[in-house]
């Protein structure tokens, strides 16, 4: 009996997460099958559709910096080398297999770098000078490196700055040469205030929240030229995370001081325009989600949640 009144009690405490009419995603309860695994302040996950796996990472004393879990929920693997603070995390695969890149902002000797990892955890390549925060005079040279995205053709998109002297977007070559850097530190047009997460649409053009900007700046993926920005969207808490749905019609937005999911039109080929929220999925309190990934064959999003230290997974309906 004690149990059957509380549970009127929570249900009758309970209000839907939903708002608005047209809902969109709802939240998969059973994953990870295992949450127990989640051991510290979950700040970046990364999905390999092609392989069904994804990877979380994590910061905190002795926990392990990589956890690695299946599609379905399951917990698969962990590994911990060279990881000091990982802040942003993308998976990379190409016909020869796949690779996990980690922006680190640790400030330590293994810090202020962007290195690549066998999904194994093996260390294959480190970009900027481990334990050395850098200047914007030298291209690979970061400070505090928020996230990367990498094209299938290996060309690499950085945006350096989660709070240190950098701010600033850079595309490198597959073989790791500047191809161009646009941004420093201000409000003006290309210019950033926290460059926090970067993405590539299908039509040839970069995205960049500009968390303290409150605002997203777009660029041509070829110039580097400017293209437009959105700001309409964000006067109660800017950008955190941005990703782009399969399709590509819509973009996914964290919002983490409101703890929230925005689910932005895209445009597609032409002008930018302004942002339009399409729908948004309302958090529980504190669980400031920080990054997210999108699994590009079925469309679930993950969302890593620094407050709550776990990571959510969200199915399209």
């Amino acid at each position: 009996i004690i149990f059957i009144l509380c549970f009127q009690v929570l249900k009758a405490g309970y209000s839907s997460p939903w708002r608005g009419e047209q809902q969109m995603y709802k939240l998969d309860i059973g994953w990870p099958k295992t949450p127990e695994y989640f051991t510290g302040q979950t700040f970046c996950v990364a999905v390999d559709s092609l392989h069904g796996l994804i990877y979380v990472g994590q910061r905190g004393d002795n926990v392990p910096k990589v956890l690695v879990f299946s599609e379905e929920g399951y917990f698969l693997s962990s590994w911990n080398d060279t990881v000091e603070m990982p802040h942003g995390i993308f998976v990379w695969n190409t016909a020869i297999g796949s690779s996990v890149w980690i922006t680190d902002v640790g400030t330590g000797k293994y810090g202020h770098t962007v290195k690549q990892y066998t999904p194994l955890g093996k260390l294959m390549q480190v970009l900027g000078t481990p334990g050395n925060a850098g200047s914007s005079l030298i291209p690979l040279q970061f400070d505090q490196p928020a996230e990367i995205f990498v094209e299938e053709t290996g060309e690499i998109y950085v945006v350096d700055g989660d709070g240190g002297m950098n701010n600033r977007l850079l595309k490198l070559s597959n073989d790791y040469k500047e191809i161009w850097l646009t941004g420093t530190n201000g409000s003006g047009i290309g210019q950033f205030k926290i460059p926090h997460s970067v993405t590539v649409d299908a039509f040839g053009r970069v995205w960049v929240a500009d968390r303290g900007n409150k605002r997203i700046q777009v660029f041509d993926k070829v110039t580097g030229e400017w293209l437009g920005s959105w700001s309409g969207c964000f006067s109660e808490d800017g950008p955190y995370s941005v990703r782009f749905t399969a399709d590509y019609k819509y973009l996914i937005v964290a919002q983490l001081n409101v703890n929230r999911l925005a689910i932005l039109a895209a445009p597609p080929v032409g002008t930018i325009g302004d942002c339009v929220v399409v729908h948004s999925v309302q958090l529980a309190d504190e669980t400031k989600p920080h990054l997210v990934d999108v699994d590009m064959r079925s469309g679930a999003i993950y969302v890593a949640e620094i407050g709550a230290q776990q990571v959510q997974k969200y199915v399209p309906l």
